[in-house]
């Protein structure tokens, strides 16, 4: 008897459910959520005695790249980067156990957001193999542990769907595309700690249509309308969506000269940055 069923390689996903995008109170209870999941932006200075900015922005970059290549969804990179934030603004470490932390975080999160999770031996290759599988399975207990086990954090993705749904914006694909790669850009950049998800989100829309809207979406929204909308929608202050706007704009006219993506197209495998290799795992 033939199966019905369609079957192979592909990884099948749930449909978004609809109720959970246009009930208001899934967004209010996300913005009164949200504050509690971020981590502290002065854990560099109070926490760490090693790690600097730089070393954040490498691990965070290749933690990208990891995700990108190994197609993960698009929520499993934002989260890990929330459990690296919230476990450095508490745990001082070594630099020579940052890249491991990463790891685990990457390791965590694919397990809550991906049907098939990214494997311990895997990520071990990721690193070069300069950590080992029981590394990687004794640190996960101590990141859960230090994280209390709260691992649903809220993320610039999950408002990212709400607001585009109440937008009702024609032919969105495009703009939505470039939303999220700002979101990951703000993800690899300490400066961005500061802003909660929500404020990432909405700044992350804005900068987009500022710079791919149509004619067409033009003529239903303008910047500043949009701009109005977004404020009202997430109570956020005129001016911290504009400086944090212009602050993604700087930083990716500034440091994206090559994208993690042009990476993997030309060939590169994500591995262990460079100025890491020489910490002595």
């Amino acid at each position: 008897m033939e199966l019905l069923c369609c079957e192979g390689p592909r990884v099948r996903y749930a449909y978004q459910d609809p109720i959970l995008l246009q009930d208001d109170r899934v967004l209010r209870n996300l913005l009164t959520c949200e504050d509690k999941y971020i981590p502290s932006c002065r854990y560099f200075n109070i926490v760490q005695k090693e790690i600097e900015p730089r070393m954040r922005r490498m691990v965070t970059t290749w933690m990208l790249e990891v995700c990108e290549e190994q197609l993960c969804e698009e929520e499993v990179f934002p989260l890990a980067v929330n459990y690296l934030d919230r476990f450095l603004s508490v745990v001082p470490t070594r630099k020579c156990q940052l890249q491991l932390l990463g790891a685990v975080c990457m390791f965590i999160a694919s397990k809550l957001k991906e049907t098939s999770p990214l494997s311990a031996e895997k990520l071990c290759i990721y690193t070069d193999n300069s950590i080992t599988c029981q590394e990687l399975l004794d640190w996960e207990i101590l990141v859960l542990g230090k994280l209390k086990w709260d691992l649903s954090a809220v993320t610039p993705y999950d408002f990212l769907e709400q607001i585009f749904n109440r937008l009702s914006l024609p032919n969105e694909s495009v703009i939505r595309k470039h939303a999220a790669t700002f979101i990951a850009l703000c993800c690899t950049d300490e400066k961005f700690l500061m802003y909660p998800p929500s404020t990432l989100a909405a700044s992350s829309i804005c900068a987009a249509f500022a710079g791919l809207a149509t004619t067409e979406q033009k003529s239903l929204w303008t910047s500043g309308e949009l701009e109005s909308f977004l404020q009202g929608l997430t109570n956020i202050e005129p001016e911290y969506l504009q400086s944090c706007q212009r602050l993604m704009e700087e930083v990716l006219h500034f440091n994206v000269t090559e994208t993690p993506s042009d990476k993997i197209e030309n060939g590169s495998t994500p591995s262990t940055p460079t100025d890491l290799q020489e910490i002595h795992f």
